[in-house]
């Protein structure tokens, strides 16, 4: 919503005329057409010939007041005051200059004073209700403006006026998230001013505030009605469309409203339909027309910090994120107050893992927009990522070689900080086999901790136990997972490891007490053209003199970003030194090739009581050893409810029959329950 403006509309006070009335009747029209520097000349001269004379003293008052003298204008009242202490209209003027100076506090009381002393005055009634609007008195001002609409109905100046209380007391209710009371209010407006734009967008943007799309939609088409107004609805019915994840829809609108601008468009509707229209480009990836046109805007505007704004954005999208930083640097340096500059710094700031400092930006922007929703929602999103968590899962399994399973994880973090995290871990599995008859249970605990090294480099590492007990063996084994997570460069991820582990996916396994030590290595690269590419290798060794070569890699492309929805091609490798397949899958060649789909929408950008939900679907073909080619499938899905920003439970589920998905290579077949809550609703190190 825009700032309050300024509810001080000039109304000129009908003058006692003396005999010189008719040598001032130019004076007059000047003020009332709006030529204070005329005006300002003109009774300055009669000044000098009748330094007395009250008409010009005021009238030359209000033409230095209007003019922007304020100061001095309140001077020269403030000395009629004491030459004319029961003078009305001197008093009127010199109330009207408290408000010019914005001596707020001071006018309340002296407008008070006015209002019992006249109370059908209409300056005096205007000119309080003014005040209390501008000491966000709305309530107040309400009734002084009803007042005097009651003594001079229909007044043009006082219906303006109530206007801007009305915007100015919905802008009130918004800022505390009153909606209900703000769309009231809003309402309320347009049925006194009819089809009123400031009204309407403002009402539009506080839908768009609720995420009432098709509300806010509704508002935009109605602004529309009006020719005059085709540009801005445009402009708001683009955002909509972006916001409904309908970005093509989004481009084609901010086209069409940037073919209607013409040569004497004012030109803050130029701005706002070129913003827009560049940042349409940028929600379609359409980043070289867009860096197009900003490197001619920033010829033109080299400075602006809307230009800058749009650089900054167009970073963000393509991941040049120390880049956007230094252009909203330059921003606040313009502005310190700058919304985009402190918003848009600190969410650059994130993306460099620079956590405190986006903290603090987000904080320094509430300094300036208090309780302003975006701010707000961006530090509850790093409060999230920073509070205790607890993650909870069961699941049931069985394969087509008899085996049965039940699985119990839960994993406990504990951020002591942005950059240290404690965590825990413990893991129950109870297995057996119906042919076999072999039953075996395991318990793991581990605890450790993750720590942000460097803005682009985190460590993690847990140490524990892992107790088994079988039909004929019962002992401990050390486990643990050691790990570096790198950003190299942009849009690129990589991982390093060491994790020991016991082969525990049936009771026969566990049985055997087989330690597995995985060195492993991912590798993510992504694009700004929809094009990604993941790459895993995993060397094992095991106890039992056998080793492992694993390769994976995939390619995907992203086909929607909201949901997101992607296809790509998978290929596995996997190759043991020894083949013992009586105990378990070992094959000295495994290949596997298969094409997936992926569907998600993602429990982090679910709002509360949202559903959210992940389905991949593949199907390929895999080469065992010499054997002939067989055909794959595999099936993995969730579904999931968000019942608060810090609760979210889901099923899901997975059907395999690709070799490598078991230990021994059976059709494999999962299903269970998931439960994530966030302890605290905020770190511990913000209490």
């Amino acid at each position: 919503m825009k700032t309050l403006k300024s509810l001080i509309y000039p109304f000129f006070l009908l003058l006692v005329i003396s005999s010189h009335a008719q040598d001032m009747q130019d004076g007059f029209t000047y003020l009332e057409t709006g030529q204070y520097t005329k005006a300002e000349l003109f009774f300055n001269t009669i000044l000098n010939d009748y330094p007395n004379n009250k008409t010009a003293r005021l009238c030359y008052g209000r033409a230095i007041g209007l003019n922007g003298k304020t100061a001095k204008a309140n001077t020269i009242f403030s000395q009629l005051l004491k030459d004319y202490p029961a003078d009305f209209e001197v008093k009127l003027n010199y109330g009207e200059s408290l408000l010019w100076n914005q001596q707020f506090h001071k006018a309340k009381a002296y407008y008070s004073n006015l209002v019992k002393e006249a109370p059908k005055s209409f300056p005096a009634l205007l000119g309080y209700a003014n005040t209390l609007s501008n000491l966000k008195e709305y309530q107040q001002a309400l009734i002084y403006i009803d007042k005097a609409l009651a003594v001079s109905p229909r007044n043009p100046n006082a219906l303006n006026s109530k206007k801007y209380i009305y915007l100015g007391f919905a802008y009130k209710k918004q800022q505390e998230q009153d909606y209900t009371e703000a769309e009231f209010l809003l309402i309320k407006n347009l049925e006194l001013l009819g089809d009123d734009k400031e009204t309407l967008l403002n009402l539009a943007n506080l839908y768009l505030i609720k995420n009432e799309l098709e509300s806010a939609k509704g508002v935009y088409n109605r602004l529309a009605k009006n020719p005059n107004n085709q540009i801005e609805a445009l402009n708001g019915l683009s955002l909509v469309a972006h916001l409904n994840s309908k970005d093509k829809k989004a481009l084609q609108l901010s086209h069409n409203a940037q073919s209607l601008i013409e040569t004497n468009s004012a030109q803050t509707l130029k701005q706002q339909t070129t913003e827009r229209y560049i940042q349409a480009l940028i929600w379609n990836k359409k980043y070289k027309p867009a860096q197009r046109l900003i490197d001619t805007l920033m010829t033109e505007f080299s400075n602006a910090n809307w230009v800058l704004a749009l650089r900054a954005t167009l970073n963000i999208y393509k991941s040049n994120f120390k880049k956007s930083l230094e252009d909203y640097n330059r921003i606040l340096a313009n502005d310190s107050t700058s919304f985009d500059g402190n918003l848009g710094k600190a969410n650059a700031l994130k993306a460099l893992g620079r956590y405190d400092d986006a903290y603090a930006s987000a904080e320094n922007t509430l300094k300036f927009y208090d309780n302003q929703k975006d701010a707000v929602n961006f530090i509850n999103e790093l409060n999230a990522n920073f509070s205790p968590a607890l993650n909870s899962r069961a699941a049931y399994s069985f394969d087509n070689g008899e085996n049965q399973a039940f699985a119990f994880q839960t994993s406990v973090s504990y951020p002591l900080s942005t950059r240290l995290k404690l965590l825990g871990q413990y893991n129950y599995r109870t297995t057996n086999n119906t042919i076999t008859k072999n039953n075996a249970y395991s318990n793991a605990a581990a605890f450790g901790l993750s720590y942000q090294m460097l803005d682009n480099l985190i460590f993690k590492g847990t140490i524990g136990l892992t107790s088994a007990k079988t039909e004929t063996n019962d002992y401990n084994q050390l486990i643990t997972d050691v790990s570096v997570h790198i950003k190299p460069f942009k849009l690129q991820n990589l991982d390093l490891g060491y994790k020991r582990g016991v082969q525990s996916f049936n009771a026969d396994l566990l049985d055997r007490e087989i330690v597995q030590n995985n060195y492993y290595v991912n590798y993510n690269l992504s694009s700004n053209f929809n094009l990604g590419w993941f790459t895993q290798y995993i060397y094992t060794s095991q106890n039992d003199g056998n080793a492992r070569n694993l390769l994976f890699t995939s390619l995907y492309y992203n086909i929607l970003a909201k949901p997101s929805l992607k296809v790509g091609f998978n290929y596995q490798y996997i190759a043991f030194k020894e083949q013992v397949p009586n105990i378990y899958f070992s094959p000295e060649s495994f290949q596997a090739t298969e094409v997936f789909l992926n569907l998600v929408k993602d429990e982090n950008t679910a709002k509360p009581k949202q559903w959210f939900y992940e389905l991949t679907a593949a199907t390929g073909l895999q080469y065992i050893d010499n054997g002939e080619r067989q055909s794959t499938y595999r099936f993995q899905g969730k579904l999931g409810y968000k019942f608060s920003e810090r609760t979210m439970l889901n099923l899901f589920g997975t059907r395999s029959n690709i070799a490598s998905a078991t230990a021994a290579g059976f059709t494999f077949t999962e299903i269970g329950l998931r439960f994530k809550w966030y302890i605290l609703d905020k770190p511990l190190f913000k209490n």
